[in-house]
């Protein structure tokens, strides 16, 4: 017999929705899985699909840009700026561009992880625009009389 999670246990997952709040949560899951999926053993770097598919020549460089490309397509649905857009074009098309390289592409783009940069880009937008869908980051501490 499987077990099935009750619906407190399941994951939640992005909302479809064209929503700011919903585009917010597509990007920023996006953005996890391309850079930030897997914790490296004995450091605290994370690594993502985008460093992952730089393994596979040219193929895995294409399929990265093209993940990194529906991050900017998200980010034109919510009418941000011809400046803004092109910025993240070209962090996309640097990440690709140094993904080409043969057999080392793999280290520079782990250095320069445009779909982080463009997640900044793009929550800089939302916060000023679209306020309710801002989230807080942090942690909170408890203060001692």
């Amino acid at each position: 017999m499987i077990a099935v999670p009750s619906e407190d246990q399941r994951p939640s997952f992005p909302s479809l929705g064209t929503d700011p709040a919903s585009v917010r949560q597509r990007i920023e899951a996006m953005e996890r899985v391309l850079e930030g999926l897997f914790v490296i053993p004995g450091t605290n770097q994370k690594i993502g699909l985008d460093v992952i598919l730089d393994v596979v020549p040219v193929v895995g460089d294409i399929a990265a840009a093209a993940l990194g490309a529906y991050i900017v397509w998200e980010a034109k649905n919510l009418g941000m700026s011809k400046w803004q857009m092109s910025r993240m074009a070209g962090n996309v098309g640097v990440d690709w561009l140094l993904g080409l390289i043969p057999f080392v592409g793999a280290i520079p783009d782990f250095f320069f992880r445009s779909n982080t940069r463009n997640l900044k880009i793009i929550k800089r937008h939302l916060d000023k625009h679209h306020a309710d869908t801002a989230t807080v980051e942090g942690e909170v501490r408890a203060i001692e009389p």
